[in-house]
């Protein structure tokens, strides 16, 4: 006789750990993020190859990305003045201190770059004829220091959700900035194959190509690799969004590239990015806050990883 294996259970079913208290705006800042990101990139290769209309469309989708990014991330907080106290120290071990001051560099350069848009605007004479011959070589500067901080911008949020405790980002912390980095480009393309004619809308399409191999190889894998963390990205609401946010992305890739020659095609292919990246960071938002509130996702793992390591010492 031996007592029976004994099943996991929490204080009256209550969860383990404290789900996150962060809202759907934390969700839409992770979107935000990664189009502004995207944008940038976008804008420098339209400015480095001489398409102007991809220039400008990444320039002014940046930094109205990047406001409302920062409209979600200041609404979470509560307080305005909260954002201005994070910058009052630098802790490269805290995701969330390294964010605050890569969207503290990434947001001047971005609004000088879509400044600059404006130029053609201006008088010739006087004070605002002086703007107009300094601001474009100005937003040419800021828009490539925009594209060097866009990587970071696009991928600090990964490594935010990976650093907490929650169990399903925590587990997917190698895959999280992959697929947020390839959300981001796909929406930065979506962006240029809407606003864009066809004949420049040509690096649209690589980054379109690009993205969605990083996002779909991430996703994959965050959906097979983890074992029972898996779950929660693969069922329910979560797991809808992010089946959702795959056949968008391969359906505005394929348009993309059948498209090369129809305005209205590249269009539906850019909306159709830019819808599967929304689905995608809000699939993997909820699966975090789904693995939070069962306990099963906390206590399953742990006593997984505890029988390994005395498996290992026998």
């Amino acid at each position: 006789m031996r007592v029976p294996e004994a099943e996991f259970t929490s204080y009256y079913g209550r969860p383990i750990l404290k789900a996150p208290v962060w809202k759907w705006d934390i969700a839409a800042y992770l979107f935000t993020g990664g189009l502004a990101a995207g944008s940038s990139l976008l804008a420098a290769g339209g400015q480095l190859t001489g398409r102007p209309a991809l220039r400008k469309a990444g320039r002014v989708t940046a930094l109205a990305a990047v406001s409302a990014s920062a409209v979600f991330l200041i609404k979470d907080l509560g307080r305005p003045a909260r954002f201005h106290h994070m910058l009052r120290v630098a802790k490269p071990t805290s995701p969330m201190s390294v964010g605050t001051w890569i969207l503290t560099a990434y947001g001047p350069v971005a609004g000088l770059a879509a400044i600059s848009e404006a130029a053609p605007w201006l008088p010739e004479r006087g004070l605002p004829g002086v703007a107009r011959r300094l601001l474009p070589p100005l937003g040419h500067a800021a828009g490539l220091a925009a594209a060097v901080t866009a990587p970071a911008l696009a991928t600090y949020t990964g490594v935010l959700l990976a650093d907490t405790a929650v169990p399903s980002w925590h587990e997917a912390y190698p895959e999280l900035p992959i697929i947020f980095a390839g959300s981001a480009l796909a929406s930065g393309a979506g962006v240029g194959l809407i606003a864009a004619p066809t004949g420049q809308a040509g690096p649209a399409r690589r980054m379109a190509v690009a993205g969605a191999a990083l996002e779909l190889t991430g996703a994959h894998r965050v959906e097979t690799r983890l074992g029972l963390l898996s779950e929660p990205y693969r069922t329910g609401r979560p797991g809808r969004m992010l089946r959702l946010g795959r056949t968008l992305t391969a359906a505005g890739v394929a348009g993309a590239l059948i498209g090369r020659r129809s305005r209205v095609l590249s269009a539906l292919s850019g909306a159709a990015l830019l819808a599967a990246s929304v689905a995608t960071r809000f699939g993997v938002f909820y699966a975090g806050v789904a693995s939070a509130r069962d306990p099963k996702y906390t206590v399953v793992p742990q006593r997984e990883r505890a029988n390994r390591r005395d498996a290992t010492t026998d």
